[in-house]
């Protein structure tokens, strides 16, 4: 049994996956100070993912990917986890990262003063760190602007400038160090590209991180979209481009964590939100409808009710594109459209939790009131 858990940070980001194997994987953190006041909604993050690697017998995360900087990606990281680059954030009680994932753009962004945050610049410096080190992270792309800043310290070192060209990963390939075969699962990278980092303007939300993520369970496939903040652009660019090279599969989703806490601009450019609904770009669409039948698409966001107020909502979630995901849901056939914010209800809102097993996808439902229940997406196999 594979586990995907995504967890009740506000409009933020934090996702776990849990192999059969007992491997972990976590996708972005957002903890949030306010927390831990056990008044408010938001889950105190770090307590229950202490409390989780506890129960494990385990103090790390083989894999820590960050899709991009911004602080609802980050938010608490730097007091959580171990970094590497200075003894000071070593101890007391830190959680370990096994492997760093990270886009180009982390690496080489010099944010203005508002997006320069003190998280910021200390993830920047581990994840240099580990490059320089040559292990303990991945790369998502190899913009020159990254091969510049790498080569002149690798030669100071003594080390040819091909050193480190084993941590780069491509859009368009399988990342390394997983396998269906040993674990169960592989991560098909779908984005950033080059040209995120390349024109010299780097915009955090089109060089994030976009994976295709195949779990392997009884022999049957099924597809996670894990998807950073990515605008219609990038999405159109990823249908576009896994077309071309015939990867089409890759498209496939069963379990969907769409973009941006529910932003219309995931679905069509600003100023079309639609008054009602929001019409998605023809290959926005494209992907929609690549849905499989009893599919899931999770927004990791604050409530989205379809109250009047809703309608002129200015920051995500917009309920113009909850209502345009919830009609290609229904059109492919899928189970339920999940709001992190509201499950089991918006006043205490627990983790949504999916295990992948031969019987399919399930949502491991925790009912507000009694035992959880269990909803599945397809019917176990007899035997």
């Amino acid at each position: 049994m594979h586990q995907v858990i995504f967890y009740p940070v506000g409009n933020g980001d934090t996702t776990q996956i849990i192999l059969c194997g007992g491997r972990r994987v976590l996708f972005d953190f957002c903890h949030r100070d306010k927390a831990e006041d056990a008044d408010t909604p938001e889950i105190d993050l770090k307590a229950r993912l202490k409390d989780d690697l506890k129960k494990a017998d385990c103090d790390y995360f083989d894999v820590v990917a960050f899709t991009h900087a911004d602080l609802d990606h980050i938010q608490g990281s730097t007091d959580f986890f171990e970094l590497q680059h200075a003894k000071k954030y070593h101890g007391e009680g830190r959680i370990k990262i096994r492997e760093l994932w990270v886009p180009a753009a982390m690496l080489l962004e010099e944010a203005d003063n508002d997006h320069q945050t003190e998280e910021y610049v200390l993830l920047r410096q581990e994840a240099r760190h580990r490059l320089l080190e040559g292990k303990g992270i991945l790369v998502f792309s190899k913009p020159q602007a990254l091969v510049d800043w790498l080569e002149p310290l690798l030669k100071a070192r003594g080390e040819p400038a091909s050193a480190r060209d084993h941590l780069f990963i491509d859009a368009g390939t399988i990342v390394p160090g997983f396998s269906l075969a040993a674990d169960g699962v592989e991560f098909f990278c779908h984005s950033p590209f080059i040209k995120h980092c390349d024109d010299g303007d780097i915009i955090r939300n089109r060089a994030s991180l976009v994976f295709n993520v195949r779990f392997r369970a009884d022999g049957a496939h099924y597809d996670y979209l894990e998807v950073g903040d990515a605008t219609w652009e990038e999405i159109e660019d990823i249908v576009k481009t896994t077309r071309y090279h015939k990867n089409d599969d890759r498209l496939a989703w069963d379990l969907y964590n769409i973009p941006h806490h529910c932003s219309y601009l995931a679905l069509n450019e600003e100023g079309q939100k639609g008054e009602k609904e929001t019409e998605p770009k023809p290959l926005v669409k494209d992907l929609l409808l690549q849905g499989k039948k009893d599919a899931y698409i999770v927004s990791c966001s604050k409530p989205i009710p379809d109250m009047k107020d809703s309608y002129t909502q200015i920051q995500p979630p917009h309920i113009q594109a909850r209502r345009a995901y919830e009609r290609y849901l229904k059109e492919v056939g899928g189970r339920k459209f999940l709001v992190t914010m509201e499950e089991p209800n918006a006043n205490k809102p627990e983790p949504i939790a999916f295990e992948i097993t031969r019987g399919g996808v399930t949502w491991k439902r925790s009912g507000s009131i009694g035992a959880p229940a269990i909803v599945l997406s397809t019917p176990p196999r007899a035997g």
